[in-house]
């Protein structure tokens, strides 16, 4: 169930931007009940009374609040479906969109919404915070006014600076699923090091205009996918590994494709048991995808003799996407089709930036 907590007490005249913010759980609504000495969620429609800087933006700021909270590591598809239903119901009815999200699988929900989402024409902007919103030394505060200012953005023809699914955090805003979870006690939490920031917030907010997504038309609704697949499975390849691990998640009965994490720029063991086991895997009708195991760069498996086997038994190069965006990526392609083909062909397209191609 999600609560509407109504206007939050911030209003501006017709031209200014009108902002939705979603509390999904995590960190940043959390602060310090004085009775309990616990931390509890705080009031989204009190808003201004914990971040009153937002009222010199003079924007129309409401809030839903999802009930229960969610703790970020329970996150599950379901989420993102009703994250989804709640932007497209309130989609004409706002300039833009905050998730205040937990941080352990922010960079999952960001990926899967910007898959779940086509066509945007209004940010989708997910922010949280390492510390607590009431805290002394917080990073909220600053992560969620820097999310709504871009969430409120617009250029000369009021069109949406940003209408993509983003992250921001610690000044940066990145592409949502371009971004990984890499530190969970710095206040630079995540990274994109596939793609450079869409922006950064110093004095003022410096966007990067050339990297940023345009709908093909300003016109048209987005697309809602609601169907996910979530048989997928992650095999994280590393010294000393078994055949009979490798053949239980490769092999599974209940698994349609296998996410596997490979060494650099795509390599795997050239053992032949765990070779024959990739080409089995294939022949049942998995659907296999190659993530490199390191942040920065790309798959290529034309490079190492290892590389070229794994493509020539069948499996997908998932070039320089991150694991966390490979899982959305499939989650969505399977849960539009059937037919594996089709999916292995969506894989080699660049949807929505999740890959450099």
């Amino acid at each position: 169930m999600i609560t509407d907590c109504g206007n939050a007490g911030l209003s501006g005249n017709a031209e200014k931007s009108s902002i939705l913010l979603i509390y999904t759980g995590g960190t940043i609504g959390m602060k310090e009940d004085p009775v309990l000495q616990a931390l509890t969620p705080f009031d989204f429609s009190q808003i201004l009374d914990e971040v009153p800087e937002l009222g010199k933006f003079a924007y129309k700021i409401d809030s839903r609040t999802f009930d229960p909270l969610i703790d970020s590591s329970d996150i599950e598809p379901s989420n993102w479906l009703a994250l989804v239903q709640l932007i497209e119901k309130e989609y004409d009815a706002y300039d833009g969109f905050v998730v205040l999200h937990g941080t352990d699988t922010m960079a999952y929900s960001a990926s899967a919404l910007s898959f779940m989402t086509e066509g945007l024409t209004k940010p989708v902007i997910f922010t949280g915070s390492q510390l607590p919103i009431g805290a002394p030394r917080t990073d909220g505060k600053e992560n969620l006014i820097s999310a709504v200012e871009i969430a409120a953005a617009k250029d000369a023809d009021g069109h949406a600076l940003v209408p993509e699914v983003c992250i921001c955090f610690d000044n940066l805003l990145m592409r949502g699923n371009r971004t990984s979870k890499v530190n969970s006690d710095n206040f630079r939490a995540f990274r994109s090091e596939n793609l450079p920031p869409l922006a950064e917030a110093g004095i003022s907010i410096r966007y990067n205009s050339a990297l940023i997504r345009k709908p093909l038309s300003w016109e048209d609704r987005p697309i809602f996918h609601t169907n996910l697949d979530t048989r997928v499975s992650i095999l994280k390849i590393h010294p000393g590994i078994t055949p009979q691990v490798v053949r239980n998640i490769l092999c599974g009965p209940e698994t349609r494709a296998v996410i596997m994490e490979t060494y650099g720029a795509g390599n795997a063991p050239s053992k032949q048991w765990f070779l024959d086991l990739v080409h089995e895997a294939v022949e049942k009708g998995k659907i296999m995808l190659n993530i490199s195991q390191c942040r920065a760069g790309c798959v290529n498996m034309d490079i190492y003799a290892t590389g070229k086997c794994l493509k020539d038994a069948g499996v997908v190069s998932g070039y320089d996407c991150t694991t966390e965006s490979a899982l959305a990526k499939l989650f969505h392609l399977m849960g539009e089709s059937r037919d594996n083909n089709e999916v292995k062909a969506g894989l080699e397209r660049n949807l929505r930036g999740e890959i450099s191609k």
